[in-house]
């Protein structure tokens, strides 16, 4: 039975502590799902190795309680969005562990817009102002289900759940909007201003040039003119 005491271990560590393209590998996905450290991912690796363990089990297996425990572990699957309805159990061979981190409670909740970043939606769910199916869920590495996925929420106590909260996603995003449009009809009279000046100034270049053109042709007249007067006297 064990130490009731002693928490079960739910990961198991890599069989090599340092492998390059490894490392690499687990901090890509560490930044990029907002994880705390590395064990978060290494519990969702042992998961799916777990998944992949059963699959090939399973295939070795004949008789009526391998089809029972087929059937149920597509069914677990296929809640879990993992395969298809008509995809053969061992398309789960080929998954990565980024198929599963999408399922998680933190990375659902970015990807639905209900938080402005993956660390944001991390920190909602930490500080329990997230309901799914109306219970409260502070684990940000809850596997959801796609049932739950539409029963995602804030909880009706928390000051998220109105609409109009400054660290709604959506007001952020129409805010930006906003400003975008303020932006851009700043810059069409910018423009049209410019182009009224441009074109005054335009008017006055040629009203010079014509008074240039005038006096250019009234000299002559006047030499002509004076001329004229000195041949008289």
């Amino acid at each position: 039975m064990g130490d009731p005491k002693k928490i079960k271990k739910k990961y198991s560590t890599p069989a090599h502590p340092w492998q390059k393209s490894r490392l690499e590998e687990e901090s890509i996905l560490k930044k990029e799902y907002g994880l705390k450290n590395k064990q978060e991912l290494w519990v969702m690796l042992s998961i799916l190795k777990n998944f992949k363990n059963q699959v090939k089990k399973l295939n070795a297996m004949i008789g009526q309680q391998a089809e029972k425990e087929t059937e149920q572990l597509k069914n677990k699957l296929l809640s879990l969005g993992l395969t298809g309805p008509e995809a053969p159990l061992d398309t789960i061979l080929g998954l990565e562990p980024k198929h599963l981190m999408e399922r998680r409670l933190q990375t659902i909740l970015f990807r639905k817009k209900l938080a402005r970043s993956i660390s944001q939606a991390r920190q909602f769910i930490v500080h329990r102002h997230v309901t799914v199916n109306g219970i409260v869920i502070t684990a940000p590495s809850h596997l959801v289900t796609i049932k739950e996925e539409s029963q995602i929420s804030f909880i009706g106590s928390s000051a998220l759940s109105d609409p109009n909260h400054p660290e709604r996603y959506e007001d952020v995003s129409k805010q930006k909007v906003d400003k975008n449009k303020l932006k851009e009809e700043k810059r069409k009279q910018e423009t049209e201003e410019i182009a009224a000046f441009e074109e005054v100034h335009e008017d006055e270049e040629e009203i010079v040039k014509d008074f240039e053109k005038k006096k250019e042709t009234k000299k002559p007249e006047e030499t002509q003119s004076q001329e004229k007067g000195e041949d008289k006297k």
